[in-house]
């Protein structure tokens, strides 16, 4: 996670002070939680690894290198990830930014492509990932082990619910 990618998922562009991060990450603690938002607890857990990562850093003001591309990406995740979960069947794991996909996705193809993922036919995996990381250069390709070790892994399945008689 770069500077910019987490000052996006918290809302917050141009040059922050570690007050104005920690009053964003708090606005986003209460519009994200769980009890709140069905999505809530896998963009909580996107938001509380931005807010860490910030906090980390040993200056007294961020600035956002890109303010004109700054964005909510938490309000663009969270849809995602409420989509997804309504989908049976499906194991969403979260590296990072990205959106990984895997399990029953096959039936769910086209709402999928609607929802802006793409298809890793070398990892046989669906991913959605924000517009910065987008790129046409590729030095080389990572299998879901090195993605994992790097960025961290958050992994959920949606289950099929069964009814009791």
């Amino acid at each position: 996670m770069n500077i910019n990618e987490a000052l996006n998922l918290l809302n917050l562009s141009g040059k922050v002070t570690k007050d104005e991060i920690t009053k964003a990450y708090k606005k986003m603690a209460i519009k994200y939680h769980p009890d709140r938002n069905p999505a809530g607890a896998e963009v909580m857990k996107a938001i509380n690894t931005a807010y860490e990562f910030l906090k980390s850093l040993n200056s007294d003001t961020i600035e956002h290198t890109d303010s004109q591309n700054a964005y909510d990406f938490s309000i663009e995740l969270s849809s995602v990830i409420e989509a997804v979960q309504q989908m049976l069947g499906v194991t969403l794991e979260i590296c990072g930014n990205w959106i990984w996909l895997s399990g029953n996705t096959k039936e769910y193809k086209d709402a999928l492509k609607e929802l802006g993922f793409k298809w890793a036919p070398k990892k046989k995996m669906w991913y959605y990932r924000p517009e910065e990381h987008r790129s046409r250069k590729h030095s080389r390709t990572w299998d879901m082990d090195e993605i994992r070790e790097k960025f961290g892994s958050v992994i959920k399945t949606s289950q099929q619910k069964q009814l009791k008689a």
